[in-house]
């Protein structure tokens, strides 16, 4: 088939490598412009646009898509039968969904209709899901309604991180979507709508969502939301009013802050192997393994310790 294929990240580049692979012509590559990165802010491309022109495919990158004359013309004189859509990262535009005659495809790293939304994979593993996958479906101009092509499941080891699961999802993806589009060339796919009343959604991650709330939650749920925040925007919380990243944890067992004591969300435990455990909601403990103050370096917990003074029975957050 005569594909354009609009992509921006890593999460896009093994469908995009699998397309030609398949046998398909990508007549054009379409990602978001080059952006400022790192502390040196130097303009860097995106992955799909270093993949596209590492395989000599032709490559554009619109600033704006919905009213761009100029972008509109060039995809109807390539008359792509199908848009393979893979976190682009914009909205597209009525004209482009009418265009292909089999459709936007998009890939989508949730099994539909949970988690529509910009941050499938991240809430999957944020709310200690056991079992996410992903979904190819036809775009239509609601936020990840339209209708589901092919489905299939990963499991989420408890070790997962967002991290690790994005690089699984993003290879898993690709056979799907090649799948995909044999099934719709031979009419053997029928794509069936999503069931509204089951839906959930993920949203853009922000700042605010790596702020630990031991008194809300229990020690295994903020372990799932370190897990689901990584690299951003982690988990962290407050020492003496300066912020304190967590960068690694574990559910604790067993932690005694002695009988005279009653623990309260937010109260830590130092423990004689130089261990520290904060009390999080139904009485269940979380151990910080590696800590990281405002302005200083990481390190672990034994480290921090010796450089401050926090005692048994004082207050994060």
């Amino acid at each position: 088939m005569k594909l354009v294929f609009c992509g921006t990240p890593r999460f896009a580049v093994p469908t995009l490598e699998a397309l030609p692979e398949a046998g398909h012509d990508v007549a054009l590559v379409v990602s978001q412009p080059d952006r400022p990165v790192g502390r040196k802010q130097e303009l860097t491309a995106p992955p799909v646009k270093q993949t596209a022109l590492a395989a000599g495919l032709e490559v554009t990158q619109p600033e704006k898509i919905r009213n761009n004359e100029e972008f509109r013309a060039r995809l109807e004189a390539i008359r792509p039968d199908a848009i393979i859509v893979v976190a682009y990262g914009r909205i597209i535009p009525p004209w482009m969904l009418a265009l292909p005659r089999l459709g936007c495809i998009n890939l989508h790293a949730s099994l539909l209709p949970k988690y529509r939304g910009a941050a499938p994979i991240q809430w999957a593993v944020a709310n200690g899901e056991n079992v996410t996958g992903n979904t190819t479906m036809l775009l239509e101009e609601g936020l990840d309604t339209g209708p589901i092509l092919l489905q299939a499941a990963f499991g989420i080891d408890r070790k997962h991180t967002s991290a690790d699961l994005f690089e699984e999802l993003a290879i898993g993806g690709a056979p799907l979507v090649v799948k995909t589009l044999a099934g719709l060339q031979e009419g053997s796919i029928e794509p069936r709508r999503q069931d509204d009343a089951r839906a959930t959604l993920a949203p853009l991650l922000t700042r605010e969502d790596g702020r630990m709330d031991f008194g809300a939650r229990t020690a295994d749920e903020l372990k799932n939301r370190w897990r689901g925040f990584q690299p951003w925007p982690g988990a962290f919380t407050l020492f003496e009013g300066k912020k304190l990243i967590v960068h690694d944890m574990n559910v604790a067992m067993g932690v005694d802050i002695g009988a005279s004591s009653i623990p309260l969300p937010g109260h830590v435990a130092v423990r004689r192997d130089e261990s520290l455990a904060v009390c999080c909601a139904g009485g269940t403990w979380l151990e910080l393994l590696e800590l990281q103050l405002e302005g200083k370096k990481r390190m672990s917990a034994g480290e921090f310790l010796r450089g401050h003074l926090l005692t048994t029975g004082m207050k994060l957050g």
